[in-house]
């Protein structure tokens, strides 16, 4: 049985997550990716790996899905900006 805090969690994540999914296609479109930043892209993907971390240490789900997820999108990210974007 999933808790009223983990469905929220797990809600939230969705929406962060949904957030991303835009930006990640239209760059991957536009084959574009010179305004996006690479320090911002590094230090996101290295917070994102340690929440995904933390996530796992402590077993919430929520923080592991969500957090796998979006360490996806901003590794397609980074792909793009490394193949078009500098």
């Amino acid at each position: 049985m999933t808790s009223d805090a983990e469905l929220v969690g797990l809600a939230a994540g969705l929406l962060v997550a949904c957030g991303l999914v835009p930006q990640v296609v239209r760059v991957w479109r536009m084959k574009d990716a010179h305004q996006i930043s690479l320090g911002f892209n590094l230090i996101t993907i290295g917070g994102i790996a340690l929440w995904l971390a933390y996530g796992v240490l402590l077993g919430l789900l929520s923080v592991i899905l969500w957090n796998a997820v979006n360490l996806v999108l901003y590794l397609s990210l980074l792909v793009v900006k490394l193949k078009y974007g500098m």
